[in-house]
């Protein structure tokens, strides 16, 4: 599969992951929602990748709003569990995979 969105989100999952186990030593229930939603993020797109019509538009769509979750559960940060500085890599590629999904969803309802 050739999708650029997939492999930036593959990406994410290693960034994420260092966070996640930190995150766990002080909230494993926030820890595993997190777990759960980045890693519905490349699952979804590579199920859109072979999907077709409303159903690839679909994925997408839920691609995007575990990305979404994903970046909410990262208020770890906020309680404290991790800095600011370590999720704004995780934030910045989140950024890019929203864009790229955005274009995938907009371009499909467009057209």
């Amino acid at each position: 599969m050739a999708l650029i969105v997939h492999q930036k989100a593959l990406q994410m999952i290693q960034q994420i992951k260092p966070l996640i186990d930190r995150i766990a030593r002080h909230d494993r229930a926030l820890a595993d929602q997190l777990r759960r939603s980045a890693s519905s993020v490349p699952l979804n797109i590579g199920e859109a990748a072979y999907s077709r019509g409303a159903h690839q538009g679909a994925r997408f769509d839920d691609a995007a709003g575990s990305a979404s979750e994903t970046r909410s559960a990262l208020m770890a940060a906020a309680w404290g569990y991790v800095g600011a500085a370590v999720v704004e890599p995780v934030d910045a590629k989140l950024d890019e995979i929203l864009a790229m999904l955005w274009v995938l969803t907009h371009r499909r309802k467009a057209g």
